[in-house]
């Protein structure tokens, strides 16, 4: 006797072909039967007639590693749908933290991980002890940590020492079982590093069978020399490359995607292992202190406080915005396409616009920028309205573009239920689900949900979930998909995605009927166990 079996579902199996009316029978956490009306006792039977049965949804770039230790049920995500959550991303993880560096670390992060306690660990020790989880996690190591560790936030290239020990750093993680390494070239400490150190530490990914994510060097005016960059690691090491939240930011880059699009679809005929994900938004999410150049956070949090309390550096600092626009985001009309979305220090920003609290403040707008992040330690978190509608759809409508959130597992309770968030922290796959395929016809369902599943899968190199198929873990996500949607606005974020019925990790029913079971099923998936 099964344990599970799903009756009379439209079943999508993440290959992008047509959907089928089948039963998908579960025993353990195994998928042992797909097939019409199958002849089979269970000790679960869930009615999916009218719904769409499909392996459960990976989002491929997340930062959930920041807010699963403390939000372990995954809610903003697993009532999406999804199941499989990479972590890890940017540049930035919490590990590893050398002896005596957990503090500097914590500051390092804070604008994105507030709530959480870091301690001095090695990425096994980090892997070893992360809690049970709602979801399946798979951890990267970030660049920008271990960049810190070796080097600290000078701008300057890495000696061969220090470039030995980030190898070692990266070498330790990837015996661990992660994924590979991510990196944020956009911002300090990454931004220092030159192609050469790049190339380097991807020659170790590629020994180790570990693949490359990155968040380029910059997404606004420089972004087509960005992405070549990553193109040219793939060229130069082998290694696959996954470029991250692909977007054209600031108002001297619109209309661009499909030329953009064409180059990364030329370096993929070419035969490079290159893939992108993004989000179907036309806003960002940073610390504002990454909106300012690069210069400014030299030396650490603590110089770059002391630094902004100089009128003569926020002078400079206004000129150098006048010229190049903001740093990795480029030009906006003006402070009003910035909002405030966490503030430790001042809760009561959260929703305005940065534009909005200078006229009140009678502040000078930069002066204002300045001011906040001072006030809030260098931690404010910001929204930042940066991009065309319609370079977003064409990249949400490219059938080979993956799905990610770059967003958090939040709750609309607790710690992580503060602020105004970016709202595809709730809604991303829901948002593509039903406005880009239902609303707006930029893809069939099969092409979307194999964006999610299968073809992010295939790019992970995740070898036994990403599709419904006997003998594959059984992943599973039952949605309406003439209701799915998401409810999460930019004014009211904290609101959970409709539609989604039933969602089972591992063999074990997450979702049922739409309320979270409380079961802690997700499993910590290391690089050598994905297949």
């Amino acid at each position: 006797m099964d344990d599970i079996l799903i009756r009379g579902g439209s079943v999508i199996d993440g290959t992008g072909t047509p959907a089928v009316v089948a039963d998908v029978a579960i025993t353990g956490d195994c998928i042992t039967a797909i097939g019409p009306a199958l002849d089979r006792a269970a000790h679960r039977v869930v009615d999916a007639r009218g719904q769409v049965v499909t392996p459960g949804l990976i989002d491929i770039h997340t930062h959930s590693d920041f807010t699963l230790p403390v939000n372990t049920r995954a809610e903003s995500k697993i009532r999406q749908g999804v199941t499989t959550e990479v972590v890890g991303n940017c540049g930035f993880s919490s590990a590893p933290a050398l002896p005596g560096t957990a503090a500097m670390l914590a500051e390092y992060l804070s604008a994105s991980a507030p709530w959480l306690t870091f301690r001095d660990t090695t990425f096994a020790e980090y892997l070893d002890t992360f809690p049970a989880t709602s979801v399946n996690v798979i951890p990267q190591v970030g660049h920008n940590t271990l960049r810190l560790m070796a080097v600290g936030m000078e701008a300057r290239a890495a000696t061969p020492q220090e470039l030995a020990a980030m190898v070692a750093m990266l070498t330790e993680a990837l015996d661990a079982g992660a994924l590979g390494m991510s990196s944020g070239l956009f911002t300090a400490p990454g931004i220092h590093a030159d192609e050469a150190e790049v190339h380097a530490l991807a020659r170790v990914l590629k020994q180790h069978g570990a693949r490359y994510s990155t968040h380029v060097r910059d997404e606004g005016n420089h972004v087509f020399e960005a992405v070549r960059e990553a193109i040219r690691v793939a060229r130069a090491t082998g290694v696959h490359v996954q470029i991250a939240h692909l977007k054209l930011s600031g108002m001297d880059n619109w209309g661009g995607a499909r030329r953009l699009l064409d180059e990364i679809a030329a370096a993929r005929r070419e035969g490079l292992p290159v893939d992108c994900d993004q989000y179907p938004y036309d806003t960002g999410t940073n610390p504002l202190r990454n909106l300012l150049p690069p210069w400014v956070q030299q030396g650490g949090i603590g110089a770059m406080l002391e630094r902004l309390g100089d009128p003569s550096v926020r002078q400079r600092i206004r000129e150098d915005l006048a010229r190049d626009g903001l740093n990795n985001f480029g030009r906006i009309a003006s402070w009003d396409a910035v909002r405030v979305a966490l503030s430790a220090r001042q809760p009561e920003l959260a929703g305005r616009t940065l534009a909005d609290v200078a006229r009140e403040r009678r502040r000078d707008p930069l002066d204002q920028v300045c001011d906040c992040i001072v006030a809030d330690g260098g931690h404010t978190r910001i929204l930042i309205t940066s991009m065309a509608e319609e370079d977003v759809r064409t990249i949400t409508g490219t059938p080979w573009v993956l799905v990610g959130s770059d967003g958090n597992s939040l709750a609309v309770h607790g710690v992580t239920g503060q602020g105004k968030p970016h709202p595809r922290f709730y809604g991303t796959f829901a948002r593509t689900l039903g406005r880009s395929v239902r609303e707006q016809q930029l893809l069939t369902l099969e092409q979307a949900v194999h964006k999610m599943t299968g073809g992010s899968a295939k790019a992970i190199g995740l070898q036994d979930r990403g599709w419904l198929r006997v003998g594959l873990r059984a992943d599973v996500a039952v949605f309406d998909p003439d209701t799915v949607a998401d409810l999460a606005t930019y004014e009211q974020p904290h609101q959970y995605a409709t539609g989604v019925s039933t969602v089972i990790v591992n063999g074990t029913v997450v979702v049922d009927g739409g309320d979270h079971t409380g079961a802690l099923p997700g499993r910590v998936l290391r690089r050598q166990d994905m297949h």
